[in-house]
Parts: C-alpha cells; sequence; structure tokens
C-alpha cells in the first residue's frame, strides 16, 4: 500500500509539469492496476475514430428490423465514439424505405440485400459521426434508387461521405483542420480499389489541397479463416478483392495520413507505415441480423488515432467491444479484440516497430 500511495503522488505531481492522458490509468474492479503512457502529445494533437461495418437491421427480404428502430445498437459506446475530432465508419447496405431494383448474384447462397428505413440514420448522427464511407459490396443492393437515397439521407443529417463514382471524395473543415477522405472498393459504382494508379492520383490530389487525408477501403477475402493480410491479391467467390497490403502503402506513398480497412467481417492487423497509421481490418462493428457475429466476427475495435495537424502518428487506443444479436455494442471487459489485433500484428507484422499494450494503447518507436 506504502509503495502504490508513494506511486499514486509522483502521478499526481507529474501532472503538475506535463499534459495528463486520461488513457493513461486503467482501473480493474479486482486491483488497481496503473499503466504508464510516456507519450505524452502536444495540445494541437487530432484525434480520429474508425470502425468497421454498420448494418443496422433491413426489411428485405423479410423485416429484421431490430426493435425501437435500432436506438439501443450504438447506445452503450456513444461517449466513446464521440470522443473525437472527426468519428468515421463503414454503411453497408442503403438507406431506402422501400423499393429499389434488388441486386443479383451468379450465386444466390453468398447474394445478400440490405435495406435500412431512412429513419436509422437518426443513430449515427446520435454516435457522433462525421463521415460515412458508401464504397462496399453493398452499397448498390437496391441500384441507383438505393445509392441515391442513401447520399440524400446522409445529407439531410450534416453526415459526410465519400466512394461512390458520383461522389468520390469529400472534403470539410473542424476547427480550422481541413480533412479530405476518399473510399475504394472492388464493386461496381463504386471507387476502384484495384485502379491503383487513379487511387494513387486521388490520393495526391487531397493531400495537396487538405492537412489531414484519410482513405478507406472495402477490401480482402471474408470470414474467419482470412484473418491475416496475405501480401498478395485477394480472390473471394471469383472477385478480386485486392492486395490490401501494397494498396494502403501505395495510398500513404501518395499522401494518405491514416487508412481504415474494413471488408472482411473479422479484424485483421495494423500497421505504422511512414508515420502513418493503417488498419487492415475493423471488422463487423454494429450488425443488427444478416451478418454472423458468432465467434471472432462479433469482436471488433474502436481505433482512436492520435496525429500531428499534418497526420504524423503519434499514438493510438484500441476500445474493444463485441455484439451479439439484439443486444447492440457493447464494450468487451475481457479485451478479447485487443488480445487478438495483437496477435495478428505480431504474426503478420514482425518487422513492425509498433507495441500494443494490455489495456489497447498503441506506442510507435520511429525509426
Amino acid at each position: 500500500m506504502r509503495y502504490l500511495f508513494l506511486l499514486l503522488c509522483g502521478l499526481i505531481a507529474f501532472r503538475s509539469t506535463a499534459q495528463f492522458n486520461k488513457d493513461s490509468v486503467q482501473i480493474n474492479k479486482d486491483s488497481v492496476q496503473i499503466v504508464s503512457d510516456t507519450t505524452f502529445v502536444p495540445k494541437d494533437t487530432i484525434t480520429v475514430i474508425g470502425v468497421g461495418d454498420i448494418m443496422m437491421g433491413t426489411n428485405y427480404p423479410e423485416n429484421k428490423l431490430p426493435e425501437n428502430d435500432g436506438s439501443f445498437l450504438m447506445k452503450d459506446v456513444e461517449t466513446h465514439l464521440r470522443d473525437a475530432d472527426i468519428t468515421f465508419g463503414n454503411l453497408e447496405g442503403v438507406l431506402l424505405d422501400s423499393g429499389g431494383t434488388p441486386k443479383t448474384c451468379k450465386d444466390p447462397k453468398v447474394c445478400y440485400a440490405f435495406r435500412t428505413p431512412v429513419s436509422y440514420v437518426k443513430n449515427l448522427v446520435s454516435a457522433g459521426f462525421d463521415v460515412m464511407s458508401l464504397a462496399n459490396n453493398h452499397a448498390g443492393d437496391f441500384g441507383e434508387t438505393g445509392r441515391q437515397s442513401s447520399m440524400r439521407t446522409l445529407d439531410s443529417a450534416g453526415i459526410e461521405h465519400a466512394g461512390q463514382i458520383v461522389k468520390k471524395f469529400v472534403l470539410f473543415e473542424k476547427d480550422s483542420i481541413k480533412y479530405g477522405m476518399v473510399a475504394f472498393a472492388p464493386n461496381s459504382g463504386c471507387v476502384n480499389l484495384n485502379d491503383l494508379d487513379g487511387a494513387r492520383q486521388l490520393v495526391a490530389h487531397l493531400d495537396s489541397i487538405c492537412d489531414i487525408v484519410i482513405v478507406s477501403f472495402h477490401g480482402g477475402a471474408e470470414g474467419a479463416q482470412y484473418q491475416n493480410v496475405p501480401r498478395i491479391n485477394e480472390l473471394f467467390h471469383g472477385e478480386n478483392r485486392g492486395n490490401v497490403y501494397a494498396f494502403s502503402h501505395a495510398m500513404i506513398d501518395a499522401g494518405a495520413d491514416i487508412v481504415f480497412g474494413h471488408g472482411p467481417h473479422v479484424t485483421r492487423a495494423i500497421e505504422v507505415y511512414q508515420d502513418r497509421f493503417i488498419a487492415y481490418s475493423l471488422g463487423n462493428f454494429c450488425t443488427s441480423r444478416g451478418i454472423s457475429v458468432n465467434g471472432v466476427n462479433g469482436l471488433a475495435p474502436i481505433i482512436k488515432v492520435y496525429t500531428d495537424p499534418t497526420g504524423r502518428f503519434y499514438k493510438g487506443l484500441i476500445i474493444p467491444t463485441y455484439q451479439t444479436y439484439g443486444t447492440g455494442v457493447r464494450v468487451d471487459p475481457q479485451n478479447q479484440v485487443i488480445k487478438k489485433i495483437q496477435e495478428l500484428t505480431k504474426k503478420d507484422f514482425p518487422e513492425s516497430k509498433i507495441q500494443i499494450a494490455e489495456n489497447g494503447l498503441i506506442t510507435y518507436l520511429a525509426q
């Protein structure tokens, strides 16, 4: 007890001479655990939160909508999602009440179409989302009617979006910082993930006019057997889902500052390349029905990235979540997705200079 008292006194004294980071202390119900974070960041730090796939319910082909318009789905994690300068997510499916032309697939067994009522956009607003990706294999589930309804609904709610051919990127400003976001996917109607030269040009353009450039991609094979980053083109049901490793590095070389990946429906490793942050898959974040959340498919991170005003990575934080049908997204007291990201990052990027602590703190030893 005396040692703990002296240690706490030391922390209090240090706070008077340096900026104290609220993520540096972790309280365990069973014991007091002090986790020291010596990575103090300047006052002009930018914070960007990224999460993965969001599908809040569908009324097609049958009604699988949650009660109360899904208002409970992200309620337990709203305070975390809103605790950043910018919060990003990937919208799976379309925001459309009825109608549209449902997509058809060569193999009906793997054909899913998601149509979420437009009123559900209020859940995104309540959770604090600033910008959404509309580049994925479900953005065109109900044809042009669905695409236009999704964009119109997000616009009416004040949420920025990008990734459709008609709106490849978006520019916005907050607290005197200029942001640009562009989203890619290997699907019709979306900005092409596999057109590397075209992607470089888009990102380089944003880099020339923005302070912070965020790149989103929907790529990689799907399922629990595809948790690793293979560094080759990934084929899934005959579709080229891209080489997400080469793509992410190329985007940063072209001027991207943060890369948020999604698509495999499971969480993948993270990396810092050229002082810029990459999450290779943020997994299933908020799923009402229609997509499996069993096992690792139900684990996902809220990743908070801290950068300087030019996008250079300072540190990160993984807030672990889990979900089951009918309960919504919850903070995971077992930290399962933190352990999974530690394991995957160590295996897929043994050369990495990042450290992931048990409490989710991500630190980086720059070369």
